[in-house]
């Protein structure tokens, strides 16, 4: 299956039924009159969050989204039926974006089975029965019913994960994504053999957790480089960064530096998340190499580095104790009053 983030769409919910003119006109009864019935109401539009599904590409094929409109009254008072509502179904996590300047957030779906009334039909217009009064006894006026409402929204989906997985390409992230989960991420001895975010799930310890791999950053990625910083969004959500870092790199600590100056210029709070710094193939090097790197890694980082390697399975459990360790505490979780900063910065995203 293709993996698509984004896409645009058009939803009109439906229009209300008309109202009807009707008049009695029954054998043996006296007196007759007015007995139009109303139009149904307008179907809605509306949004689902559900399982099973980790791609817009659906999205790509069906573009408009249409709800039916309501029915039209009868005779006898007879009300038109309801139009059934449209249910669109997009996978968890994913946000609703209007097609504007500053594409403005309308709703984020991040729970499974959460449901959204986007657009809600029109009313049914009213049947000439309700337009009787003492001195309007045979009322022909009608109402035709209220049109639906009707709009181009942009759709991104942001993958949940608790843990994202950064580095250069060919930094091992697919290997150790391959090691302890039960993903099926392609690895490839060349840069960017990831070329979409991959999900796959931890056991370990008796808990589970979620790890993203993305596409791996190069320098100058904000501005473009390579595949960019488009698929960082996937990782907005996450509570703790797992950073890998090549042993094999001329230079470790300027490998690290590049990763965190366009996570630093991507911004959306990922500066600020928990890190796991880790040495990934340390297996082709020596145990001297190996401490002689980590001490020159710390030092630029400020941080703890832990050593492994993915594709030979050594070092895993550290890795996966101190990732667990932090979202135990609860590190890295978003702050319930986001700043000003974040709010400007989720308003200037551009799916362009």
């Amino acid at each position: 299956m293709h993996f698509l983030d984004q896409a645009k769409i058009f939803v009109r919910s439906g229009a209300g039924g008309p109202g009807a003119v009707s008049f009695r006109r029954e054998k043996f009864v006296e007196y007759g009159g007015p007995d139009g019935g109303n139009g149904g109401k307008g179907g809605d539009i509306v949004f689902e969050a559900v399982h099973g599904l980790n791609t817009l590409i659906d999205f790509r094929y069906t573009q408009h989204f249409r709800a039916p409109r309501g029915k039209g009254g009868a005779g006898s008072n007879r009300f038109g039926a309801y139009g059934d509502d449209l249910v669109i179904k997009v996978p968890v996590g994913t946000q609703i974006l209007a097609d504007d300047e500053e594409r403005t957030l309308l709703a984020d779906l991040t729970t499974e089975g959460e449901r959204l009334v986007f657009l809600k039909g029109g009313d049914g217009g009213r049947g000439n029965a309700t337009y009787k009064s003492s001195t309007n006894r045979a009322p022909r006026q009608h109402q035709k019913g209220w049109p639906g409402e009707e709009m181009y929204v942009w759709l991104r989906l942001k993958l949940l994960a608790d843990v994202g997985l950064v580095g250069l390409p060919n930094a091992g992230k697919s290997t150790f994504i391959n090691a302890v989960t039960n993903a099926d991420a392609k690895v490839g001895a060349y840069a960017f053999t990831t070329l979409r975010p991959q999900l796959g799930v931890v056991s370990h310890q008796g808990r589970e957790f979620v790890v993203a791999d993305i596409p791996g950053l190069i320098e100058g990625a904000a501005d473009g480089a390579g595949i960019g910083d488009r698929f960082l969004g996937h990782i907005e959500r996450t509570r703790v960064l797992l950073h890998l870092v090549d042993c094999q790199d001329e230079d470790v600590a300027t490998s690290y530096r590049i990763v965190r100056d366009e996570l630093n210029n991507y911004g959306a709070g990922l500066e600020d998340k928990a890190v796991v710094l880790a040495l990934n193939k340390v297996d082709t090097i020596d145990a001297e190499l190996v401490e002689a790197l980590s001490a020159e890694l710390a030092e630029a980082s400020g941080l703890p580095v832990l050593a492994l390697s993915a594709a030979a399975q050594q070092g895993l459990g550290p890795v996966l104790d101190a990732l667990g360790k932090h979202l135990d505490d609860g590190a890295g979780l978003p702050d319930e009053d986001a700043s000003a900063e974040d709010a400007e910065a989720e308003r200037s995203w551009s799916p362009l």
